[in-house]
């Protein structure tokens, strides 16, 4: 059966807390306050006032506002005298182009309407291999932000880049003259044009050298590469080529060496087939931190890092035959030989990686990968993306307090905030003569240099990038620059003395890269594919490796494992309120970072959440002592099922407060514990007084309760079992005998096999929960940000909102029997104890739910002015003019994904948001209209894009071709769970996978038809 298993949204509900059925069963949670509309409340009970004299009133109070309203503000608009001939108004013009900030990289086309960037979406020509994740979606409402740095400022004060020029220059020659220190700290800038210019200053200057600085470091994995093979570089992991994954403490679905690997990985995951048996592949995951990796693997064991490290020893003894001891816990040992013993046996098929941060550790994961033989793991294309090195930025910071730096010029980087001993860099700083940040804001390091430099935002810029060896991307602007700004490269060309402009520099450097192309092409396409060919592997003391490993030991009460948010990652968009409103996938909390500890732990601490009755989630504070006596105080604490018992985790990114909205100045600095950069830290931890309010949304617009919203089989069953057993059909009654509830109607349906018929199909074995589609949804349909007070009261806008359920191993009906053969006292309290223990490592799916678009649907039949209808083409469309806000639709909503309109979000202070600003709201569709207060919004399946697609194919004269047809949300999906498509085209995609055995609609009992298929999750356990 598919849908016997017991799925939980929170600690609470698995706990039968009587305010979760509560809330289940009030949609509003809050009082209405009808009186303020209505009048007189015993005035109306007398009256006998009618449904039909309600909508008389509210529809002559709708009718006055709009006479009112016809003395609005005129908007002047200055028309083109000589219109461009490559814009035509009211067409979006597209550009290809790459970004790569140190942290996230990615290869873009960016959609721009009337010379304005406006979206971020996906290159998918050949060879542009990596997608845009949440935070690049959002990074085009960063391009807008009115906190960035406008012009060059000395010494604090508003100057010129003359000023700047003339400045470095002589403090250049002083720093010669006197034999001090220039050093140039940017992070990785994997820019061949960059990295030849930096060379040109340094052979210019001997006295000065570049430091790489990667904020979050993968340093370890770089000196364990370089050492084995001579490149620092990282490896490029192919996941779709992998039978059997073994992943010890990576995140590769998150940000591990810099994510991009979901669309690999999915391909492997997807159980498809012509014919015979249908295979995926294998996931063991061992790890502390609940993470996207876990929540997908098909394994999961939860343990501490140095049990990480022995189990890495263990593996490596079985995989290469080796004997090294080892003091792996006894209660992992059976799991991990297991996972070992079918990863040598997938040989070539198999591949193991792992994150954790040590060298020694980083040479066993090569070394297993060499005996396995992995296809997955190829040393040819290895990435470029981090090149930092811990020892020389520590190094660097000696030098500074030393007083043997003279000149520091910075770009790309914000030390005094992500440095763990930022004081240090702070006082050596006061050391240098001369120190310079090349910066989009007056962060907290541009705020203590003597010149802040306002660079580009990556959008105004231009540049090339190496992602992965073999490949060569160009970055281009698609807007002219909105301040003074100037690039660290224009700057280093000034200091060189080298004429033109970086554009030119970068074009000839290209030539005798892109031989076999042109300029033009390379630009037009975004990337151009050259290839290379494998590294040789030289030789490494992997025994001794192993027996290093071996030793490591768990020190302290807690281990401390820092991580990077999927909203926020590194902290640079901390600005950014599309990623701070942004649910996390996993704990659903927005607006904040946390410490998530286990259940155990947080009993033992009395440590607790607790859902209030507004819907809004509540925690204890807990302090966080390192083991050098550092503290971080009043910390937020999240219950997180599947946390290691013993370890603790904490997101870096948040707690910035330079050059940031006041709202945007929320979290702790995590960074500041990041010591040595080691992202795990010996800690203890206390509960300090006090309770905090979160925005979650895990507990919000619940499906009542229903059971059968997620349908999920093992690989086994779905081989040998008919779909009718693994995908059962809901049935009802008719005429005193069972059928399937999809063939019993209460509508007459119309013909709607002429024309098109749009369907949005989401395949759960493929959604990792990275919320690409969430921020692509915000972006093209300008979904107002409420803030955080407002998600408490489970007020959030997001037309698309990604439902996260944990699920037990036990059965529904099994639970029940259980209880009902509870015999007194302690046989109740040990039976419930143990009812709890899947929360301490439960299974994980995500299910991406937006309007279904019904074909009968339950919220047009209600509307009392018809301002929700049904299209011919499938859409449940929405007439704003015409709603007058009675939330009738969202009450019959079976699904939760309608949104009210409580506030005027557009223009209003209380709402300091990007559409509160003339610059913010620059990043605005034009053909979706901002909605306004007291209305109902809700996902249109992008009725602009489909619109526009058969406009272009009828201009064309040409049908449109299968796969043209995109949502905001299938668009920007990398790992292809979202496929939208024309199922009236029996040829689509789109058709062929509604009609497949694992396809189903959400609560297919309650006869909505909706128009969005999910197909069954299958588990290779």
């Amino acid at each position: 059966m598919s849908s016997n298993k017991k799925y939980w949204k929170s600690v609470e509900e698995l706990e039968n807390s009587s305010i979760v059925e509560a809330l289940r069963n009030n949609e509003f949670v809050e009082e209405i306050p009808t009186e303020e509309f209505l009048g007189n409340a015993d005035a109306l009970a007398t009256s006998g006032t009618s449904r039909r004299d309600f909508l008389k009133y509210v529809g002559f109070s709708t009718a006055a506002v709009t006479l009112a309203a016809c003395e609005g503000p005129v908007h002047k608009s200055i028309p083109y005298v000589l219109q461009p001939e490559q814009i035509i108004p009211g067409v979006a013009d597209y550009y290809a182009t790459t970004v790569f900030d140190g942290f996230d990289f990615a290869n873009l086309l960016v959609k721009t309407r009337e010379g304005r960037p406006i979206k971020i979406d996906n290159n998918t020509i050949s060879g542009a291999k990596f997608s845009a994740n949440a935070r690049i979606h959002a990074s085009i409402l960063s391009l807008y932000d009115s906190m960035r740095l406008k012009e060059p400022k000395l010494d604090g004060k508003n100057s010129s880049w003359s000023a700047v020029d003339l400045k470095l220059k002589s403090s250049i020659a002083d720093a010669k003259a006197k034999g001090g220190q220039v050093v140039l700290l940017t992070n990785t800038l994997a820019s061949p044009s960059t990295e030849k210019l930096i060379s040109e200053f340094i052979a210019k200057n001997p006295n000065a050298k570049h430091v790489v600085y990667d904020a979050v470091s993968s340093s370890e994995a770089l000196d364990a590469f370089e050492t084995v093979y001579g490149e620092r570089a990282l490896v490029d992991y192919d996941f779709s080529k992998a039978a059997l994954i073994v992943s010890v403490g990576a995140d590769f679905l998150g940000d591990w060496q810099g994510g991009g690997y979901d669309a690999g990985y999915a391909q492997g995951r997807i159980p498809a087939g012509p014919t015979g048996a249908k295979k995926m592949s294998r996931h063991f995951q061992l790890e502390s931190n609940m993470t996207l990796s876990g929540a997908a693997a098909d394994k999961r064991i939860p343990m501490n890092t140095a049990n990480q490290n022995q189990a890495l020893v263990e593996i490596y003894n079985i995989i290469t035959g080796s004997s090294v001891s080892n003091s792996l816990d006894a209660k992992f040992k059976p799991e991990v030989v297991k996972a070992a013993q079918q990863l040598k046996l997938a040989g070539a098929k198999g591949v193991l990686v792992s994150g954790l941060e040590d060298k020694n550790a980083q040479l066993l994961v090569l070394a297993i990968n060499q005996v396995l033989a992995s296809e997955a793991f190829s040393t040819a294309g290895t990435r470029q993306i981090r090149k930092g090195s811990n020892a020389v930025v520590s190094q660097l910071v000696k030098d500074m307090n030393a007083g043997s730096v003279h000149t520091l010029i910075m770009s790309g980087i914000n030390p005094v905030y992500t440095l763990a001993d930022s004081a240090s860099f702070v006082s050596g700083l006061k050391k240098v003569k001369t120190s310079v940040s090349f910066s989009l804001k007056e962060d907290e390091t541009a705020s203590v240099t003597t010149i802040a430099a306002p660079a580009p935002h990556y959008l105004e810029a231009w540049g090339d990038v190496v992602i992965t060896k073999g490949t060569y991307s160009l970055t281009q602007p698609t807007i002219r620059p909105i301040f003074n700004t100037k690039q660290f490269q224009d700057v280093l060309l000034s200091l060189n003395g080298t004429p033109g402009n970086f554009y030119d520099y970068i074009k000839a450097n290209s030539a005798s890269v892109i031989a076999g192309s042109s300029w033009n092409k390379v630009l037009h396409d975004g990337v151009f594919v050259i290839g290379s060919s494998a590294l040789s592997a030289g030789s490494a003391d992997y025994s001794a490796a192993a027996n290093a490993v071996a030793k490591s030991k768990s020190s302290g009460e807690f281990e401390l494992v820092l991580y990077t948010k999927t909203g926020l990652g590194d902290g640079q968009q901390a600005n950014n309120p599309w990623l701070q409103e942004f649910p996390d996938p996993i704990t659903r909390v927005s607006w904040d970072n946390y410490v998530t500890v286990s259940n155990a732990d947080a009993k033992k601490y009395n440590l607790t959440n607790e859902i209030v009755a507004n819907g809004g989630l509540n925690g204890s504070y807990a302090t966080i002592t390192t083991a050098d006596g550092l503290k971080l105080e009043n910390v937020p604490v999240i219950v997180q099922p599947g946390q290691a018992v013993g370890t603790v985790g904490l997101a870096l990114g948040y707690g910035r407060k330079a050059a940031l909205k006041e709202e945007m100045v929320v979290g702790l600095n995590a960074y500041t514990l990041y010591k040595n950069f080691n992202s795990v830290q010996s800690v203890t931890i206390a509960k300090a007084n006090g309770v905090h309010e979160f925005a979650c949304v895990q507990g919000q617009k619940t499906l009542m309760g229903r059971g059968d919203i997620i349908k999920e089989t093992s690989l086994h069953t779905f081989n040998s079992e008919d779909p009718e057993h693994w995908n059962e059909q809901p049935m009802v009654s008719l005429d005193h005998e069972e059928v399937k509830a999809t063939t019993v109607d209460l509508w007459e349906s119309f013909d709607r096999s002429t024309g098109h018929h749009f369907n949005l199909s989401i395949d759960l074995n493929a959604c990792t929960g990275c919320g690409a589609c969430v921020i692509a949804c915000h972006a093209e349909n300008n979904v107002p940000v409420v803030g955080k007070a407002e998600v408490r009261r489970s007020r959030d806008m997001h037309w698309l909102r990604i439902d996260r359920y944990y699920s037990s191993e036990s059965t529904f009906e099994g639970d029940n029997e259980r209880k009902e053969n509870i015999a007194g006292l302690s046989s109740s309290l040990s039976t419930f104890n143990e009812m709890e223990k899947p929360g301490d490592n439960p299974q994980v799916s995500f299910q991406p739910v937006m309007c279904q678009h019904c074909n009968h649907a339950p919220c047009e039949t209600v509307c009392p002015v018809a301002a929700t209808s049904h299209g011919r083409e499938g859409q449940n469309h929405m007439a704003y003019n015409r709603c007058v806000g009675t939330r009738y639709c969202a009450n019959n909503c079976p699904y939760k994904v309608r949104r009210f309109n409580w506030f005027l979000y557009n223009k209003n202070s209380e709402f300091d948001y990007h559409m509160n600003d003339d610059l913010g709201r620059m990043v605005l569709n034009p053909d979706v209209n901002v909605r306004s207060r007291g209305v109902m919004e809700k996902c249109s399946m992008c009725i602009q894009m489909t619109q526009a697609t058969k406009l272009k194919a009828k201009n064309e004269g040409r049908p449109v071709a299968d796969g043209e047809f995109q949502t905001a949300c299938s668009n920007a999906c990398s790992s292809g769970a979202m496929i939208f498509g024309d199922v009236n085209d029996a040829e689509s995609k789109v058709a062929k996978l509604a009609a497949d055995d694992r396809s189903y609609h959400l609560l297919e009992h309650v006869g909505t038809k909706p128009n969005v298929v999910y197909h069954v999750k299958v588990r290779n356990t």
